[in-house]
């Protein structure tokens, strides 16, 4: 559905942003679990782009060792980043990732992929 520009300055409205809602490490954290939970790689980069604006792309950057241009070209649609960028991205974010058994409450939520999880 196209969005009416007219109509959109008319009554003040803005496309919903994510990255404004992500105010604390409890935010940012519960918002990159649902993600990763998903499985969907360029959903995780989304998010993480999300999560950097959120926080400021360049602090992110600098925190990551990454230039700015580099940290958003990593993080954009379609990207293939190596493991090492993304755990730098995750680090200078404050966030950490942790396996857990497959079955366990966090992916257990991701009903939709349980044949694919438990294969025995």
């Amino acid at each position: 559905m196209a969005v009416n520009q007219d109509a959109m300055e008319k009554y003040g409205v803005r496309p919903f942003d994510v990255a404004e809602h992500l105010k604390t490490d409890e935010d940012i954290a519960g918002y990159l679990t649902e993600v990763l939970v998903e499985g969907d790689m360029d959903a995780l980069l989304k998010a993480l782009n999300n999560v950097a604006r959120a926080r400021g792309m360049t602090q992110v950057a600098e925190a990551a060792g990454l230039g700015r241009e580099s940290l958003y070209k990593a993080l954009s649609e379609g990207a293939k980043p190596r493991f090492d960028t993304i755990n730098r991205v995750l680090n200078a974010l404050g966030v950490c990732l942790r396996a857990e058994p497959v079955g366990s409450e966090t992916t257990a939520r991701n009903s939709g992929n349980d044949e694919k999880l438990n294969l025995a």
